[in-house]
């Protein structure tokens, strides 16, 4: 059986090495649970076998490895994009509440300092 020409054969052993890897990479995601991290430790984590999972499916078993770099960056900037857009908007949003929290939270101080004179005044009186 002749394969056409510009085809390429990808070897069947690279499969079962990835999805290995995957295994492997899935029990280290568990683990994460199982030892019960907590707090950012726990979430890089599984964000990170998360998308080393994701890469390695996108690489070998949809074969981005083998393609064009144009249609790589055709599919993979985008995501990419948005990703850090996404970022930058929830820094964004941190900081407009951090400094909403301190300007907000001062004047509720100097009302309830306000307040607080008003009363003794009156108390006096």
């Amino acid at each position: 059986m002749e394969h056409a020409e510009g085809q390429q054969q990808h070897p069947v052993g690279l499969y079962f090495k990835v999805w290995i890897l995957l295994f492997v990479l899935s029990t280290f995601s568990y683990l994460v649970d199982y030892l019960e991290f907590q707090g950012y430790l726990r979430w890089t984590l599984i964000i990170v076998f998360m998308l080393l999972k994701a890469g390695f499916i996108v690489a070998i078993f949809m074969h981005m490895v083998w393609e064009r770099m144009a249609l790589v960056c055709a599919i993979l900037l985008p995501p990419l994009a948005l990703g850090v857009l996404i970022s930058l908007m929830a820094i964004e949003g941190d900081t407009t509440f951090l400094i909403r929290s301190i300007v907000f939270g001062q004047e509720q101080q100097q009302s309830q300092c306000l307040e607080q004179n008003q009363e003794c005044e009156h108390s006096e009186g």
